[in-house]
């Protein structure tokens, strides 16, 4: 992911809050510090397909954001 970041596409990262610290020390580490994360609802794990899908689909409008900022820079 920081990669694609240090080549200028809009990349983010999905976590969860338990996971938000973690996210941002890899991040500043792998020399992307303000590489965007998408906050989800905690836990991931064990949930049904169903429940996955409510995750993804509470993490669109972050995406969208993240989109709309990238193309008023461009």
């Amino acid at each position: 992911m920081t990669q694609l970041a240090k080549r200028g596409l809009t990349t983010a990262v999905v976590c969860s809050e338990p996971f938000r610290g973690l996210g941002k020390n890899q991040a500043r580490v792998f020399g992307v510090p303000a590489l965007p994360l998408v906050m989800i609802e905690h836990p991931l794990g064990g949930l049904s397909l169903e429940q996955v899908e409510g995750r993804a689909l509470a993490a669109i409008p972050q995406v969208v954001e993240l989109i709309k900022t990238a193309l008023k820079q461009s």
